[in-house]
């Protein structure tokens, strides 16, 4: 992909409002090599991850002996959702992964779906996106904000994206492909291509009524 092209939706992004205008927040491009070393290796760590999950007894031992596998996030990544928002997660999951054919008790066709999130689902870049650890939930905010903008960018020039939460499980990965300044952290990352014709692309998720998050007089 044209490195122009990856500049102008970063420069679409910038045009989000941001807290103070402090921008906090950086972007780390992986394209070619780069892209494809990071990609290889969350891979590994994956796979030896989803062994503890999913493997034999003595896969979950070797887990304990492979610590490039442990998570390594700079957020924590692993607690469960708020009880009153996991039925909206464990929706989505049901029926993602029905539309996909993945039976619920199918843990190694439910890894291997996981797995295409360390392969970019195919796209050519991911970009990965670090706030400044000053500005705590509002970094956060205008990343979000930043994201916004940049994905919708495009799918105006007619690409797809897909932000990726997974990719930040090991930010050493990405740490050692670029010299992020001290003080960012990974939050996501988010894959950049252009969309085929996969049954998955055309999967929507359920849109909640205005009601349901909305506070007011009943």
């Amino acid at each position: 992909m044209d490195a122009n092209v990856i500049d102008e939706l970063i420069t679409d992004g910038l045009t989000a409002p941001s807290w103070s205008n402090t921008r906090p927040y950086m972007v780390a491009v992986a394209s070619g090599e780069v892209r494809d070393r990071i990609s290889a290796d969350l891979l590994r760590r994956w796979h030896a991850a989803a062994g503890l999950r999913s493997g034999s007894i003595l896969e979950k031992i070797k887990f304990v002996f492979r610590p490039y596998a442990w998570p390594q996030s700079d957020y924590p990544m692993i607690s469960a959702y708020p009880e009153e928002l996991q039925p909206r997660s464990r929706k989505v999951g049901k029926e993602l992964y029905g539309l996909l054919g993945v039976a619920r008790g199918d843990k190694k066709a439910r890894d291997e779906q996981w797995a295409n999130n360390y392969k970019f689902f195919g796209a050519p870049v991911e970009v990965f996106v670090f706030i400044h650890k000053g500005l705590d939930v509002f970094a956060a905010n205008d990343a979000g904000l930043f994201a916004q903008n940049l994905m919708l960018s495009a799918h105006a020039r007619g690409l797809g994206t897909c932000a990726q939460g997974a990719v930040a499980i090991w930010s050493n990965a990405v740490r050692r492909e670029f010299n992020v300044p001290k003080g960012y952290k990974l939050i996501y990352g988010i894959a950049i291509g252009h969309p085929t014709d996969a049954v998955v692309n055309g999967f929507n998720a359920e849109r909640l009524p205005s009601a349901e998050i909305t506070i007011g007089k009943k």
